[in-house]
């Protein structure tokens, strides 16, 4: 067991314990499964300071949620900056699992072996500085491994392709997992994940590193919390729960430390360390630190499962715009609603099982809502819609010349093609190379000089994804752009009404704070 089980380092296995009553009270308090953690932890929990030496640990604020995540979710995924207590906060959750969950293993997967051995020294600190009557009884007592008389023990392993396979875990901690080599952090994933099926929890928690890494996936993946309808999760999409806090959440730092930091490490590493910011310059359509600011809302209203962030202005004009899908569970259909001059998103929609028939029904009822909003209020409706007509935009067509375009309000908009010398008209816009690339620079313009609002979390979400490959922007690998098309083809919409409907950019350039629009390049328009 070795020799650290001499003395009174540790206790020994099933030994013989006496209580007094508030020794039974302290004992009692801690095994709560609820808030047993809680308690624990600020009783009990010492640490070793670098200069104080042994102190009790007093967690601030933020690690109190912190510790709260850990506990009160099956997975969760946690990004801090640097030297923001995470780890030392995860030590006592750690310990306190092995002692008052029997018969559990407890994995730690630490990035280097360094890190490893750093983890296990700390638990077997606050393990030993913990009361006789708290603490179980030890069996063995390593340097990589400690093993209770409850039936728990802790290993601590390197991460590797192999780490944890075979073994039936019960609680995973994976530290700094960002740090992990990143085709070794995808071997690692895809081996533990089956360990976990039959019940176990995981926690993992890391400053950021790159945005390409296993760990940003799972982060990703995890502030994904809408479902199909754009309805609001407390879970993502993995199934993990996130939580993140930054530099400013720490008590003892303030814009002084802040600024000298930044001096030191410079403003791009200090805000993925310390911002915790995944910074991918000359990536992203938007400028990584505009989409690092981006924060959606809830929507005031719900219509179905169309999203409703604004109320109808009748002063406003509205362009509605739909790109349709085949609605097999593949690509998602999605309508984008942009109010002018404002230029904030109004509503949107979006869904991968609503056949194309459907789509328009939706987008006839989100305009008939306008409509009516124009109609009360006595004013003449100033709408504009369209459909992106490329292959499955055919349906789309066909489907609301079935409907009748006449029981559609608004004027729908149309852009000529270009064959050879003849121009030829089809309903809709086509989207070409360069007619997305034109769209794309308009819209990183508005987003990154505040002219353009956007409330919705999934439509942000979809930007953060949305990154340049080869010569043109499109999502990445494994996630969907369906809204930011939808948006592109707002804009595009809105570019045409600049030579067929010049009223509205005037109005535009005599909105307060758009003085310095610059308007898009004339496109001709046709409609019938």
């Amino acid at each position: 067991m070795g020799k650290s089980l001499e003395g009174n380092l540790v206790k020994k296995a099933h030994a013989t314990q006496k209580w007094s009553e508030e020794d039974l009270a302290a004992m009692a308090l801690c095994m709560d499964p609820e808030t047993g953690p809680k308690y624990f932890i600020e009783n009990f929990f010492y640490i070793q300071h670098p200069t104080k030496g042994k102190i009790q640990y007093e967690p601030f604020e933020y690690q109190k949620d912190l510790l709260s995540s850990y506990h009160e979710n099956r997975f969760s995924v946690n990004m801090l900056g640097r030297q923001m207590g995470k780890t030392t906060t995860a030590v006592g959750y750690l310990l306190w699992y092995g002692m008052f969950v029997p018969n559990s293993t407890i994995l730690i997967s630490a990035h280097k072996y360094t890190g490893a051995q750093e983890i296990m020294q700390r638990l077997r600190y606050a393990y030993e500085t913990c009361p006789d009557f708290i603490r179980a009884g030890v069996t063995s007592y390593n340097k990589q491994s400690i093993e209770f008389d409850n039936g728990s023990r802790i290993i601590a392993q390197t991460t590797t392709e192999t780490t944890g396979r075979g073994m039936s875990v019960s609680l995973l901690y994976c530290d700094e997992f960002a740090y992990v080599e990143p085709n070794i952090a995808v071997e690692f994933w895809t081996s533990i994940s089956p360990t976990l099926a039959t019940g176990g929890k995981a926690i993992i928690t890391s400053t950021p590193n790159s945005d390409e890494d296993q760990f940003s996936q799972i982060w990703n993946e995890a502030n994904k919390r809408t479902d199909d309808y754009g309805n609001s999760t407390h879970l993502g999409k993995n199934g993990f729960h996130p939580y993140m806090a930054i530099w400013s959440q720490h008590p003892d730092r303030d814009e002084k430390w802040a600024n000298e930091e930044r001096s030191r490490v410079g403003i791009e590493r200090f805000e993925r360390e310390h911002e915790c910011k995944f910074l991918i310059f000359d990536e992203t359509l938007i400028n990584s630190i505009c989409l690092a600011g981006l924060e959606g809302t809830e929507p005031i209203m719900k219509m179905g499962q169309a999203r409703w962030y604004k109320k109808i202005n009748p002063k406003y004009t509205y362009i509605v715009s739909l790109d349709p899908s085949l609605g097999t569970g593949g690509d998602y259909a999605a309508i984008q609603v942009i109010e002018l001059p404002s230029m904030d998103q109004v509503a949107e929609w979006h869904h991968n099982m609503t056949p194309v028939q459907s789509q328009v029904r939706i987008m006839r009822d989100m305009l008939t809502h306008i409509q009516d909003r124009f109609v009360k209020s006595g004013v003449t409706p100033s709408i504009y819609y369209s459909v992106e007509n490329n292959t499955l935009g055919e349906s789309a067509l066909v489907a609301i010349d079935a409907l009748g375009e006449e029981s559609f309000p608004g004027l729908f908009l149309s852009e000529p093609v270009k064959r050879g010398h003849v121009r030829r008209f089809r309903k809709g816009f086509n989207t070409t190379h360069l007619a997305k690339i034109s769209a794309c620079a308009q819209l990183k313009k508005l987003v990154e000089t505040r002219k353009m609002k956007i409330f919705s979390k999934a439509l942000i979400s979809e930007l953060k994804t949305y990154v340049s490959e080869g010569v043109t922007f499109k999502a990445k690998v494994g996630q969907h752009d369906d809204l930011v098309a939808s948006l592109l083809l707002n804009i595009r919409m809105i570019m045409a009404l600049q030579e067929w409907d010049p009223a509205v950019y005037d109005k535009m350039r005599d909105q307060e704070g758009l003085d310095e629009y610059d308007l898009p390049m004339p496109i001709y328009i046709s409609t019938y």
